[in-house]
């Protein structure tokens, strides 16, 4: 089973006769472990299809007028606010074009991922779990420490 399924999507911006179809028909699938990459014009509907995969296309004004998508068999278009909070970045997450909308460089970046922790993963929001992500994305051993080390002084000076 395909972890992700899309079948005909459609979506709409506006009503009636004015109404701009911005995807007309997509379909497409992904299995786990699998990277698949779109590709179009400038206003080809990418993003749109994009972030419809977690509901982040704002209703109105957009519609989403047929089709499926279908996360692990669930579908998505069906989903509650409280189920949409849940797959959205664990199971569906974006890294964005735009730089200053992924991390605030204002805030210390290992506070950041531990924030997201916290919301997302709890039992693993934990300096061991920052500190291991920071590698796995080739942050060495000595940086991840200071930055966990700056994460206990910013949490102390808080209180």
């Amino acid at each position: 089973m395909a972890m992700l399924e899309i079948k005909n999507l459609q979506i709409e911006f506006g009503s009636g006769a004015r109404a701009a179809r911005a995807v007309d028909g997509v379909s497409l699938s992904l299995e786990a472990g699998k990277t698949l990459c779109l590709v179009g014009e400038s206003g080809s509907g990418k993003s749109v299809t994009a972030l419809s995969i977690a509901r982040l296309v704002p209703s109105p004004p957009a519609r989403y007028v047929g089709g499926e998508i279908l996360l692990e068999g669930r579908d998505v278009l069906k989903m509650s606010s409280r189920e949409l909070r849940d797959i959205r970045g664990g199971l569906v997450s974006y890294v964005f074009q735009e730089p200053g909308a992924s991390l605030n460089p204002v805030f210390r970046i290992g506070a950041q991922i531990k924030e997201s922790l916290k919301y997302h993963r709890p039992a693993a929001a934990n300096d061991a779990e920052v500190i291991r992500l920071l590698k796995l994305v080739g942050i060495s051993e000595v940086i991840a420490f200071v930055v966990v080390l700056d994460i206990a002084l910013h949490c102390s000076a808080a209180r």
